[in-house]
């Protein structure tokens, strides 16, 4: 019976192999110090957690999802009844079952029921928010790439203003315009629209230092001057990348309307922060669904034009 012997290894395949096996126990002695780090941070919060509620936060860990169990509303029907303005049976004369007082009359007994009414305000907060902020980021951009713009104050000019809208939180920003123009969505708009400016500004001036040079050299051969180069050579190649990180920033923008609103900037989020502090489960639970079903459309029809604009090659494996 014939036996099949191991081929010894070459010097350099015994150096080879010592040096993967000390690459691999590094590798493991690496990821328990991580792990063990992990583990002792979390432990050191849960302690400052504890320490910090009065050493109340694990006695009351066991009631973590009360909060779930009272948003439970008495009838399964008041979640559409509140979300379409509909009249309640359970009507006592409070304020937690007088949906059709929020109706938005449009013409005669036509009304939009005020749920849509304030989600279409958040979506328009957002969207006038990531209008401003891709004009604006697009005017900056370019004087940030250094492959367009070779003066190096010009770039760190640029580059500095973008970090400087986009370092502070939007409903930071909310909080210091609300200060000014009051409560509000115009609070809300300039808030999430600063920090979008910053945010795609960055996004884009990375994708012009990637594009392909070549369109720009032979319009320079010919004598165009810089805008004519940016315009003719650079913008063509970039605008889908453009489109496509502006509609990833609609999506984020709806969600920040929506936090932005419940300290003060309008929209269904103001509405959401007052139906859970009033106890009112049924107006909540019927926000809540709102929210969910509007910002998955939201997200599913920037997806769409995303590939339309981009190219479905942009979205699959290799391509």
């Amino acid at each position: 019976m014939s036996r099949t012997a191991s081929p010894e290894l070459s010097s350099d395949g015994i150096q080879i192999e010592r040096h993967w096996q000390e690459l691999a126990g590094r590798r493991r002695a690496y990821s328990w110090i991580i792990a063990i780090g992990l583990l002792v941070t979390i432990a050191g919060s849960l302690w400052f957690a504890n320490e910090s509620n009065a050493g109340k936060f694990f006695d009351r860990l066991p009631h973590l999802f009360d909060f779930a169990g009272d948003l439970i509303p008495r009838d399964g029907w008041e979640v559409w009844r509140a979300m379409f303005d509909l009249p309640s049976p359970y009507f006592d004369g409070s304020l937690k079952y007088d949906y059709p007082e929020g109706r938005v009359y449009l013409f005669g007994s036509f009304y939009m029921p005020e749920y849509f009414y304030k989600m279409l305000e958040t979506l328009n907060i957002a969207i006038l928010a990531t209008l401003a902020g891709f004009i604006f980021g697009f005017m900056i951009c370019f004087l940030a790439a250094k492959n367009l713009v070779k003066n190096r104050f010009i770039r760190f000019a640029a580059r500095r203003y973008m970090e400087i809208l986009r370092a502070f939180p939007e409903i930071v920003i909310a909080g210091f315009f609300a200060a000014i123009l009051s409560l509000g969505p115009i609070p809300a708009m300039f808030a999430v629209g600063i920090h979008t400016i910053g945010a795609l500004g960055k996004l884009f001036f990375e994708v012009v230092e990637n594009a392909d040079m070549k369109a720009d050299e032979g319009l320079r051969a010919v004598g165009a001057n810089w805008f004519e180069r940016v315009g003719f050579g650079i913008v063509p190649q970039v605008m889908p990348n453009f489109m496509s990180y502006a509609l990833l920033r609609l999506e984020i923008n709806v969600r920040a309307s929506t936090i932005i609103g419940a300290v003060g900037g309008g929209g269904i989020g103001e509405e959401l922060r007052l139906s859970i502090g009033r106890g009112h489960q049924a107006k909540t639970l019927a926000i809540i669904l709102l929210l969910f079903v509007t910002i998955i459309a939201v997200d599913q029809f920037s997806a769409w034009l995303r590939r339309r604009l981009v190219g479905e090659q942009a979205f699959t494996a290799g391509g």
